[in-house]
């Protein structure tokens, strides 16, 4: 527990101890300069998504779960894939597609008898609404999953009694299922807004100043290394406003359902226009955040393959990309455990707060982490070159930057929290008493964590390890920052293809992100499903009331 926490604790005190190192006059100048706009447009970017996301996440999680209309049951699993796009890679893909020399343009200019740009000036894909459209598209379904997750689980009395008084379907909505929804609605939208935060690839690509991007060009372009710990810390503040407001938003106020009769609510059959706004309104955002960018980058890494273009760095960056996400998955996974078992069987305040500290990686944006790491990593490095010189005579080199395992260290501190949240909602399904009756058969607190939790935990131990595994592979700002010299991953790829304007060339690259993607989140979305009891127990309880009205008492 406490390495875990180290490995959070570490890059903060390094990075608040960086910002205020600072002796002349450039630090003063990156705050007055280059924060306020970049906070502004961050702010501004954290709005829209909020908006966005709060809107398509929640109103789709309703209709699918409410209502019975066309390819429902479809897009009740379609509506999750867009997960596994990443930011940076949607932008990239809607800048080909929609920016003054894309194929849209170009076909309304010509549509119109347009021959250039200048003379027909369209809406730009790289402002600050295209970041917000972009972005919701893709992170909306942490809004989707939290709220039809509860959706699912309200019992039916209090929509059927609305609409037993004759309330109009949007009515029941606001009045009733809304409010029941905003602490599950404030839970995704934070998590959306923090991917929002941790995004540095999808704000460049679209021409948005956002404190993350304003940390990477301090720090390499302008060589402020204080000056980037202070919008580092700006961006901790920001961080720390939202999980307040968060937990305050899901501590309001609580509801419960009923225990007698748990069963779901009936969904309402829709026809006519009514269906089909309801299916256009959830077909929209799955063809926006995943139709369209998984088929162009299909086309793309089809006609690259037919042509003869593939990118022989796409291997190495394939194996450099599963080393390094495969050992941070093993380690997180092993320290995870340990963290979650510690938990569960000291069960007290100090050990509970150290689980919850530790598992607030995933809030701290890649960017961030990689710059507080920057200063430990390096100290040990000359430590353990020193070491080495004193003991053999020769230079050893960069150990830990050098070989990468500065990458997977900013990964365990990342990506701690989703293995620690996943494998504790494995212990929540064990019953106590089998702990108590392992003590009581005289096993010690290893025996029962290996004789008793490690066989009923290993689906959440699968369940953690793909989705760090798939995480760590996506992350781009903190693999960005930390990898060693001449050493790219598939995201990195990317990135660099992007960034030189030749995007189509690293389609393959995220073809394969997409696709390694694709596996944990129809898990995903498979897990969200109702489960086959709430039909059964919902047909019972309908069983039950048409027997009372027959044979009253």
């Amino acid at each position: 527990m406490m390495a875990g926490a180290l490995l959070i604790a570490l890059p903060l005190v390094t990075l608040v101890q960086l910002a205020m190192s600072d002796d002349g006059g450039s630090l003063a100048h990156v705050i007055r300069t280059v924060l306020p706009q970049a906070a502004q447009e961050t702010a501004l970017l954290l709005l829209g998504v909020a908006v966005l996301t709060a809107l398509f996440g929640t109103g789709a999680a309703w209709l699918v779960t409410a209502f019975e209309f066309p390819f429902r049951r479809v897009l009740a699993i379609a509506l999750v894939l867009p997960l596994a796009v990443p930011t940076y890679i949607a932008a990239a893909v809607y800048v080909e597609w929609l920016d003054a020399a894309g194929p849209v343009q170009r076909f309304i200019r010509m549509m119109a008898g347009v021959p250039t740009a200048a003379a027909l000036p369209l809406p730009s894909i790289r402002s600050l609404p295209g970041a917000i459209l972009v972005m919701s598209a893709v992170l909306y379904p942490y809004v989707y999953l939290s709220t039809r997750a509860l959706f699912t689980m309200q019992s039916a009395t209090l929509i059927e009694a609305a609409r037993s008084l004759g309330a109009k379907p949007a009515r029941v909505f606001w009045r009733v299922a809304l409010p029941l929804a905003r602490p599950a609605m404030a839970l995704g939208v934070s998590l959306c807004l923090l991917e929002t935060l941790n995004d540095i690839g999808a704000s460049e690509f679209l021409g948005v100043r956002t404190l993350t991007l304003s940390v990477m060009t301090t720090w390499l372009n302008r060589g402020s290394l204080e000056g980037a710990a202070a919008i580092a810390c700006a961006m901790l503040i920001m961080v720390i406003a939202l999980l307040l407001v968060e937990v305050r938003a899901r501590g309001e106020r609580g509801f419960s359902s009923s225990v007698k009769r748990p069963r779901n609510v009936a969904p309402k059959t829709l026809m006519g226009a009514e269906a089909f706004g309801a299916f256009c309104f959830c077909a929209l955002p799955v063809i926006v955040g995943f139709v369209v960018p998984a088929a162009f980058l299909a086309l793309q890494a089809v006609q690259r393959t037919l042509r003869g273009q593939i990118d022989p760095m796409i291997v190495e960056a394939l194996l450099t990309t599963i080393i390094l996400a495969g050992g941070a998955t093993l380690g997180i996974l092993l320290l995870a455990s340990g963290i979650a078992a510690g938990n569960r069987l000291l069960g007290t305040a100090i050990a509970r707060a150290l689980a919850r500290f530790a598992s607030l990686g995933y809030a701290i944006p890649g960017t961030v982490l990689a710059l507080g790491l920057l200063t430990p990593i390096a100290f040990f490095d000359n430590q353990i070159a020193n070491l080495w010189r004193a003991a053999t005579g020769e230079r050893i080199g960069l150990v830990l930057t050098g070989s990468g395992l500065a990458i997977i260290i900013a990964y365990h501190a990342r990506f701690l929290g989703i293995a620690i949240g996943a494998i504790e909602n494995g212990y929540a399904r064990i019953s106590p008493h089998l702990d108590d009756a392992a003590r009581m058969l005289g096993r010690s607190l290893g025996g029962i964590r290996r004789d008793v939790h490690r066989p009923l935990i290993r689906p959440a131990l699968g369940t953690a390890a793909l989705l760090v595994f798939v995480d760590a592979m996506k992350e781009l700002p903190a693999t960005l920052l930390l990898r060693p010299l001449n050493v790219e991953t598939l995201a990195t790829l990317v990135y660099a293809d992007a960034a030189r304007g030749v995007f189509e060339a690293g389609s393959l690259a995220a073809l394969l992100i997409v696709l390694i993607g694709l596996g944990p989140i129809m898990l995903i979305a498979r897990a969200n499903r109702p489960e086959p009891a709430d039909a059964f127990l919902a047909a019972s309880a309908a069983a039950d009331e048409r027997n009372a009205q027959k044979n009253p008492a």
